[in-house]
């Protein structure tokens, strides 16, 4: 009897022991959103929600942003130790900081394109990139679309345009009231924005940059190079259980939803799941992401858009492609085979 409790209190004590070692191998990572918690920040709201990043030994914080490029900027301070930002801003930090210590660098790509585009109403008799030419456009000066621009503008022979700057809230309202002819945006803001200023989407022209010859990639998961060089297995982790969520995502765009809602109250449901859809169809489940694989990019396609946001952002130095982009921490083919049947 004393030997059968003996062995029990010795199981027992090993258990916790056991415990206590996967409890103190959890690895802490702090991750910035490029914006706010709406629709598309599901992907990443949900695998925590779920405990995927929890059973992959990870204690993973998400915090809403305020723009692609401070989220590059708080990777690379330290303050954070993973991220979602835009390629392009990307791109632009390294150039622009080639002294830099620690530059951020894309670990997995997640928009496959850029969610850019012009927008305009079909009242003003804009029906393609041709009709722009000596328009006035409105953006905010940090938008992607608009530092893009000249990108589009060279595929697509626009020119003499000129350029209002305002405040985000304003831009749609802008366009609406008819004080500028077009504006830049992505589209699953700036088209529920207008939308939700009393216009109909079927009155709105859209020129989605990605259908105009502007091959930007855009938001990707980007890692901080303490964090490659101290814990490759962390990302290699968070990667796997961000895929595994994500399948979850666009399998049940409407169901995510609740995960955003948890972390902003006032959150629309049925307008963020709008945003959620529109953003799946048109840079994640994209032609260019089937075609590529969810998670990856082609080296050449890299390369040529290094060179033009070289041009169109006019950075100090010009852009190495090889140092922003590392695929050494994604998961397998089979894993990363999630993207919904079309």
């Amino acid at each position: 009897m004393q030997k059968r409790s003996f062995l029990q209190a010795t199981a027992a004590l090993a258990l916790v022991g056991s415990l206590g070692m996967a409890h103190a191998q959890t690895t802490p990572l702090k991750f910035q959103l490029d914006w706010r918690f709406e629709g598309p920040a599901a992907f990443f709201l949900l695998p925590v929600a779920k405990g995927y990043f929890k059973d992959a030994g990870l204690d993973v914080t998400v915090d809403a942003g305020n723009g692609s490029g401070g989220a590059v900027q708080r990777v690379a301070s330290g303050s954070y130790d993973i991220g979602f930002a835009d390629m392009a801003s990307l791109m632009e930090f390294h150039a622009n900081n080639p002294d830099a210590p620690n530059k951020p660098v894309g670990v997995m790509v997640v928009y496959n394109n850029t969610p850019a585009a012009v927008m305009a109403l079909k009242k003003s008799g804009i029906k393609t990139p041709a009709d722009l030419s000596g328009k006035k456009l409105g953006a905010p000066v940090f938008d992607a679309g608009r530092k893009a621009f000249p990108t589009f503008a060279k595929v697509n022979k626009v020119s003499n345009v000129a350029w209002t700057a305002m405040d985000p809230p304003l831009r749609e309202t802008m366009l609406v009231r008819g004080d500028i002819d077009a504006i830049t945006g992505f589209t699953f803001t700036s088209l529920l924005n207008l939308e939700a200023r009393g216009v109909k989407t079927s009155d709105v022209v859209v020129m989605q940059y990605a259908d105009y010859g502007v091959k930007y990639y855009g938001n990707v998961i980007i890692a901080s190079p303490k964090l490659i060089k101290e814990n490759p297995e962390a990302i290699k982790k968070f990667l796997a259980a961000f895929t595994k969520g994500a399948k979850d995502v666009m399998a049940k765009p409407a169901d995510a939803i609740q995960y955003v809602k948890a972390r902003d109250g006032i959150a629309n449901a049925a307008l963020e799941t709008r945003r959620l859809q529109l953003a799946i169809d048109t840079v994640v489940n994209s032609p260019d992401a089937r075609k590529e694989g969810f998670g990856r990019l082609d080296v050449g396609r890299l390369s040529l858009m290094a060179s033009e946001v070289s041009d169109a952002f006019g950075t100090k130095t010009r852009i190495d492609p090889k140092a922003v982009w590392n695929d050494s921490f994604l998961p397998s083919a089979a894993q990363l085979d999630v993207l919904p049947k079309k």
